[in-house]
Order: C-alpha cells, then sequence, then structure tokens
C-alpha cells in the first residue's frame, strides 16, 4: 500500500522534521531505494547540486582498433599494441557528452582518430580529428549542427579542422586551326602556383574544378573558316580567389589577312592575300602564354604561296608565316606538379600552299599544319590534357581542333579528404597527393 505527502516545501527545521535530518542534511529514502522522477516532471536545481553523474565511464579498457561511442559515457584508450578509429553516434542531441583518455599513454605512437560519421566537429565535417599526444584526455560536447562536436577540453590548442595549403597547375582548352591559308591555335591558357604560394583550402569546403575542352577547328573547303576559341579551365571554392586559366586563341582564316583569336596564347594569322594583308597573330593573357605569329605577306610573282602563323605556346610566341614556310607553333613549358616532367600547352603549326613546308606544332601538345601539295600531311589535333593548339587545315585536309585541358591539384597526403566527382586519377608523390582532373568535377578539402 502507498501514501502519498502533499506538501509545498520541505524544510530543515529542528524538532519539524518530514523527512530525516541529521547535522542540516536531508535523505531522502534508504540505501537500495529507488527514487523515482515521474514521466513529465522536471527537477529542477537553483541552487548546488553534487554527485550526479553526467559520464557513465566504462569498466572495460578499449584496446582494440576501432570503438562505436555513445553518448554519456567515458572510455579508457589504450593504443599499446595499435591506433584506434572511434566512431561517434550518426545523430546527437545539444549536450550530449563523450570522454576519451589515453590509458597508457601512448596516443604520440598509436594515435586516436574521430569518425565524426557525418556530423560537424568545430564546424566541418572532414577531415577527421586525430589526437596524438600521450596523456591526452578529450572532453567532447555536441553543440548543435552548425558546429557540431565542440573540445570542452582536449589538452591541445591546435584547430582540429584546419585549413590546409594545396598547389595548382591549370592548362585550358587549346584554340582551334583555322582552315584555308590561316593560323595555328593558340595553346590553352597555363597557370600554377607549383613551387610558389599555396592557396589555402578550408576543410569541409567543395571545390569546383571546370577542364576547359579544345576549341573546334576550322572545318574543311570550299570556304575558308576561323577555328574556335578553347575553353577556360577553372578553380573555384570557398576562402580562394577563383583561378582561370583562358582557353587558346583561334587560328585566323577568313576573306584574307584575317587576325588570329586571343586567348590564353594566342593564335596565328592568316596569310597576306588580296583583299587584306597578312593577319596579325593573336594576342596572349599575361603570364598565361604567348602571342601567335602573323601570316606571311603575299610574294609578288610566286602566286599560290601561302602560309599562316603558328599559334603561341607557353613557353614562346607561334613563329610568323614566311613564304614558303608556314609559321611554327610556340614551345610549351615544362611542370612537375605530378612528380615528373611534363610539357604542356604547346601552339598549333599553320598550314602551307601548294608544296612548301607547313608548320609544325609546338612541344606540348601542339598540333601540326596540313601540306597542300606532295608530299602532303595532314594537320593534326592538339593533344587533349595538354591544351595543345590544333594545326590548321587546307584543300580538304581537315583542320585540327584544340587539345582539352588538365587541372591538377596536390596537397599533403596527410589533409588528403579522398572525397572527389569527375573520376580523377589520383596518385602519391613523396609525402604529398596529386588529383589531376581531365574532366570537370570537384574535391572537397
Amino acid at each position: 500500500m502507498s501514501s502519498i505527502i502533499k506538501v509545498n516545501t520541505v524544510q530543515d527545521t529542528d524538532g519539524n522534521n518530514i523527512i530525516n535530518e541529521n547535522a542540516n542534511t536531508i535523505t531522502i529514502g534508504a540505501s537500495g531505494d529507488t527514487i523515482s522522477i515521474p514521466s513529465g516532471a522536471t527537477l529542477a536545481n537553483n541552487g548546488t547540486a553534487t554527485g550526479f553523474a553526467t559520464i557513465e565511464w566504462q569498466s572495460s579498457i578499449v584496446t582494440a582498433a576501432t570503438l562505436t561511442a555513445v553518448a554519456g559515457r567515458g572510455y579508457w584508450i589504450d593504443t599499446s599494441s595499435n591506433a584506434c578509429t572511434v566512431t561517434f553516434p550518426a545523430a546527437a542531441s545539444v549536450g550530449d557528452q563523450i570522454i576519451l583518455t589515453d590509458y597508457a599513454r601512448n596516443w604520440a605512437t598509436n594515435a586516436v582518430t574521430i569518425n565524426q560519421n557525418s556530423l560537424n566537429f568545430q564546424g566541418f565535417t572532414s577531415p577527421n580529428p586525430v589526437y596524438n599526444t600521450n596523456g591526452q584526455s578529450v572532453d567532447l560536447v555536441y553543440s548543435g549542427t552548425t558546429k557540431g562536436w565542440i573540445p570542452n577540453s582536449d589538452d591541445d590548442v591546435a584547430f582540429k579542422n584546419p585549413p590546409y595549403d594545396a598547389e595548382y597547375l591549370l592548362i585550358a582548352g587549346g584554340g582551334g586551326g583555322a582552315y584555308g591559308n590561316g593560323g595555328g591555335g593558340g595553346a590553352g591558357g597555363f597557370l600554377t602556383n607549383f613551387g610558389g604560394t599555396a592557396i589555402s583550402l578550408t576543410a569541409g569546403a567543395v571545390y569546383t574544378i571546370t577542364v576547359g575542352g579544345g576549341g573546334a577547328g576550322g572545318g574543311s573547303g570550299p570556304s575558308t573558316a576561323p577555328g574556335s576559341k578553347g575553353g577556360n579551365s577553372v578553380i573555384s571554392g570557398t576562402g580562394i580567389s577563383t583561378v582561370t586559366a583562358e582557353g587558346g586563341g583561334f587560328g585566323g582564316a577568313g576573306p584574307g589577312g584575317t587576325n588570329g583569336g586571343a586567348g590564353g596564347s594566342g593564335g596565328g594569322g592568316e596569310y597576306g592575300g588580296a583583299p587584306g594583308g597578312p593577319g596579325s597573330g593573336g594576342a596572349a593573357t599575361a603570364p598565361q602564354g604567348n602571342a601567335g605569329g602573323s601570316g606571311a605577306p603575299s610574294l609578288p610573282g610566286t602566286p599560290g604561296a601561302y602560309a599562316g602563323g603558328g599559334g603561341g605556346g607557353a613557353g614562346a610566341v607561334g613563329s610568323a608565316g614566311t613564304t614558303p614556310s608556314g609559321g611554327d607553333g610556340g614551345n610549351g613549358l615544362a611542370n612537375s606538379i605530378t612528380g615528373s616532367a611534363v610539357t604542356y600547352a604547346g601552339g598549333g603549326g599553320s598550314s602551307s600552299d601548294p608544296a612548301f613546308p607547313a608548320g609544325d606544332g609546338g612541344t606540348g601538345g601542339g598540333g601540326d599544319g596540313a601540306q597542300h601539295s606532295a608530299p602532303g600531311r595532314n594537320a593534326t589535333s592538339g593533344t587533349d590534357g595538354l591544351g595543345g593548339g590544333g594545326g590548321c587545315g587546307l584543300n580538304s585536309r581537315t583542320a585540327g581542333t584544340g587539345g582539352d585541358g588538365v587541372v591538377i591539384l596536390r596537397v599533403a597526403t596527410s589533409d588528403y579528404s579522398g572525397t572527389t566527382t569527375g573520376s580523377p586519377t589520383v596518385t602519391t608523390d613523396g609525402s604529398d597527393t596529386v588529383i589531376k582532373f581531365t574532366a570537370s568535377g570537384s574535391y572537397t578539402a
């Protein structure tokens, strides 16, 4: 049979006690009793409460390589034999608390990594925090969706999701070669900070990668036609200034004396037949490349001798057309961001007519120009992934397209998140990870 006592206040008053009193201490119940707070009731503390445990310490010492943590618990973690990855709850409420403590002072040898399980840690979803100081005790409290888990104390002032450095190489798409007595396509713009000042990526932020495609060639007869400009390559995202490599300029061709197009490197100009004089090479975007070469002037007394200018390359201007030679594409530049030296962004060569030598493509993927008569040769396209300019076509020898560009990121392997889209090629070089995009995608830092 149960009894109910209804009062408004229970006080420690000598000689008038409702609950046992001894030396100003009020005791509710006896040892072994369960004091029940009914559902819906609130136990309010307007003074000082002691003896209420908020963390249930686990009696078993964790020695395994993995641990699934539960809110409201404390864990002794012994990494004497191996490192340990602690997976936090996939859902949490404000005030949830987890404590991890270095049981054997070995975290500097075998670290503890926290798998955030999609929740934020100090405001970021990656990289996973690593604790690697001997004797650490990590007291973590969930603050809500914005900042997520925050160290209430962790014996470590280092921010666990810091920004980190990245190096890049951007090559834009090469310009397309002209069709006719025109110029070669300019190489895609070449931009890099490799070996220079790194950019800083914000942990957890998504960086959009755009890889510029090569510009189309000028087609084939009977009319002359310029090529098309290459596409831009771009890196954009939180905390960085957008980095843009300009597409290569088109090879010029038209009614006579058409200029090459401007771009990362400029396209070559057209031969100077009637009604205009020779076309000028297209301008380059500093410091991404070089100008294209101008077309050859008309040569009195040598009918049918035509030669355009070569497209500019990252390392050199396109050479001018001369009668009787088509202009060569400018050479590209080498870069070792992948760990090996690769030459990128060569300009496209121009055509020649009738049997004079055609222009060759520049080193770094530039396409060769077409030669009309014997021995003759077809124009070739710029190389994809190198951003080379396309060679100029002539007399049913189709113009070359520009080569597609490439975007390459290089970060410390310890910082690499492993989260990408667009299927980049990922390799390592020493202590760094190299992420090579040949198609557009993204990288989550």
